[in-house]
């Protein structure tokens, strides 16, 4: 009995495939662990009453201001008394004039004096979840039981999740569009490759499968952060109402169309033979994809960056050219790496019609991104201290360095020899077909496969187990026969290397792009900074003070901490020490507040005691910014005590 071929045995980690999908997994979490929840592009510019401020009459009403209109519910805006219970009643009423964005909520009669906490939570233009909660006081400031969540919109598992399928939903697009674009406009014949075939398959069940994550994720993304709420059909219900649910109903209609775009393009189109009707074939399929192509483009467009802040009318055609733009590169750029990997009959002119593809490509690409990144950052400053900003540089170096690539993918295009002449020139042992060597790695046997008189006269043995070993021999014989074919041009071997470093570039990309579009633009950050009170910049609140009773034992230090020193809450931590540094055990320590300029105060603190030496008051509020007198009165013994003042700037 003749020897059975042995099966290949490759390393799996070795595989270029592999590497790429563990490069995707790497960046990928790196990205999304390292990454805040998702900014957004509205912020709280202001409210009324103010964060912090002291009222001395009950407003009827709560109204919050924004950089931009926002998308709330009815539940959007809880106001909660110092008990906890809710305060506010009514729909949620938009008030906005001219630029400004601006939303009011009622409050029931007869309030209480006491600190009361707002809490809410918006969706912005461009579809990334906002949320907050700031205090204001009736008569005078008071201690709240009130406890808030501390999920941020669009964080926890949920944030984590709907992170993965937007990159999962951007990557599979532009396989899907890029690898169809290759095989229409640069390598008709790659139709009937399997291995194309299944690339630009796989990119359409990943984008469909990504698509109806979001869908069902994005209830829970911009609500309760709760992955039980996933198959909540209110939540559902509610999504598919708003500008991204429409969005994401649409790509999926549209991908209906894709998948008939697709059946026909490797199906009646693969198998049309006659040179006038394919050409018709190729014109009308041509427009219909680029159609198709363009309307799933324009779901992004219209549900994100490109949809909200200035010359919108411009930016969202801009948005639809840039990412179409960007699957006919690096979609492309896979499909090439699928063929010179996978299917030994590439030919040259096809890999270099991709080249002349992917410059025109890299040309929209570059005029779309300049206007975008105008757009979105708008300044030197932003460009260099935003995150937006920080991470259009670092997408700006790896285009860079894929046209560095590329650049060196040309010159070895330019030296590509076509297949049918290395076919031809190794004609005479592919005739032989009697003779192949399987070599199995390493180190593996070398196995002689002879072609029986029976198999050449195309008989079949009659043994199930002989026919099915030399249908082994002869797969064996076929594949070695490819090899050789595909590694008998050393200009396809090194843009084979050169394509695959592209790859890798390319997925970074991705990753990188991916977390950009869902942080806030440089341009609005700035807005929201110049708009936002000046004491959002102020720094926690840190002196030594020293005291002296004039009793026994009476000298030692103070060191108030207060942070984040500001309007609003503060935390605030008294540190006593006698003259030799050890803890001082005092019986009692009182910490005041006082705003001459405006006859406010003092508002006593009295904080609890935590070890020795350390007191401690969570929810300080001071109601305004100025220069506020603080005041510490200290007690060592019965009758010894001592008050010491310091002017302080708050707010």
């Amino acid at each position: 009995m003749p020897p059975t071929a042995p099966r290949p045995r490759t390393s799996g980690i070795r595989s270029p495939f592999v590497q790429l999908l563990l490069l995707f997994v790497a960046v990928t979490g790196a990205l999304l662990a390292g990454a805040a929840p998702a900014s957004a592009h509205a912020a709280l510019t202001g409210s009324d009453p103010g964060q912090g401020s002291v009222v001395q009459q009950a407003p009827d009403k709560v109204t919050l201001h924004f950089t931009e209109k926002v998308a709330m519910s009815d539940d959007s805006v809880r106001v909660l008394d110092p008990k906890g219970k809710r305060v506010d009643k009514g729909k949620i009423k938009d008030v906005s004039r001219g630029k400004s964005a601006s939303y009011e909520k009622q409050l029931v009669a007869g309030l209480p004096d006491g600190t009361f906490t707002v809490a809410w939570k918006a969706v912005s233009t461009d579809s990334h979840p906002v949320s907050g909660a700031f205090s204001f006081s009736i008569g005078a400031p008071s201690d709240t039981t009130v406890q808030l969540s501390g999920q941020e919109a669009g964080g926890g598992a949920v944030g984590v999740l709907y992170g993965i399928a937007r990159y999962v939903s951007y990557a599979a697009f532009t396989l899907m569009a890029g690898g169809a674009a290759f095989v229409l406009i640069c390598w008709p014949k790659g139709a009937t490759a399997r291995p194309l075939q299944r690339l630009v398959a796989y990119g359409w069940v990943a984008l469909t499968a990504a698509t109806l994550a979001l869908l069902l994720l994005r209830g829970p993304y911009t609500d309760s952060g709760k992955l039980s709420d996933v198959l909540d059909l209110g939540q559902i219900s509610e999504v598919l109402q708003t500008k991204t649910g429409a969005a994401l109903v649409s790509r999926l209609l549209l991908l209906a169309a894709a998948a008939l775009f697709i059946a026909v393009l490797f199906g009646a189109y693969a198998k049309r033979e006659d040179a006038g009707e394919k050409r018709d074939l190729t014109f009308g399929l041509a427009i219909g994809g680029t159609v198709v192509a363009a309307g799933i483009a324009s779901t992004w467009a219209l549900a994100e960056h490109a949809s909200s802040g200035i010359q919108t009318g411009i930016a969202m055609p801009v948005d639809v050219l840039h990412l179409l733009a960007v699957a006919t590169w690096l979609g492309g750029l896979t499909a090439l790496l699928v063929a010179l990997f996978k299917v030994p009959s590439l030919e040259a002119s096809a890999a270099r019609r991709f080249s002349s593809l992917a410059f025109w490509s890299v040309v929209v690409l570059a005029g779309t991104g300049l206007y975008q990144s105008w757009r979105q950052v708008g300044s030197w400053s932003a460009l260099t201290g935003t995150s937006y900003g920080q991470l259009l540089i670092v997408k700006i170096g790896l285009v860079a360095v894929l046209l560095g690539v590329g650049w060196i993918s040309r010159r070895w295009t330019a030296g590509l020899a076509d297949p049918s002449a290395l076919a031809a020139e190794s004609g005479a042992k592919a005739a032989e077909g009697s003779r192949a060597k399987v070599v199995d790695g390493p180190g593996a046997k070398v196995v002689e496969q002879r072609a029986k008189v029976g198999v050449a006269a195309g008989k079949t043995p009659k043994n199930p187990k002989r026919a099915a070993q030399l249908a082994r021999q002869q797969a064996a014989v076929a594949a070695a026969r490819e090899k050789r074919l595909r590694d008998a041009d050393p200009g396809r071997a090194g843009l084979r290397r050169s394509v695959l470093a592209e790859a890798g570039v390319a997925v970074v990309l991705l990753a990188v792009t991916t977390v950009l579009t869902s942080t806030e633009p440089g341009r609005t950050v700035e807005q929201s900074e110049q708009s936002a009170p000046a004491a959002a910049a102020n720094q926690p609140l840190d002196l030594t003070l020293p005291f002296d009773t004039k009793g026994e034992d009476g000298k030692g230090n103070l060191r108030i901490d207060m942070t984040p020193g500001r309007t609003g809450a503060n935390e605030l931590h008294v540190w006593a020490t006698r003259p030799n540094g050890k803890p001082f055990d005092l019986p009692e320590v009182t910490v005041a507040f006082t705003l001459e300029s405006k006859d406010i105060g003092p508002l006593p603190v009295t904080p609890d005691r935590i070890v020795t030496g350390h007191w401690s008051s969570t929810g300080v509020q001071i109601p305004m910014g100025g220069e506020w007198e603080l005041a510490v009165t200290v007690r060592t013994s019965d009758i010894d005590q001592v008050t010491v003042r310091k002017n302080v700037k708050i707010g």
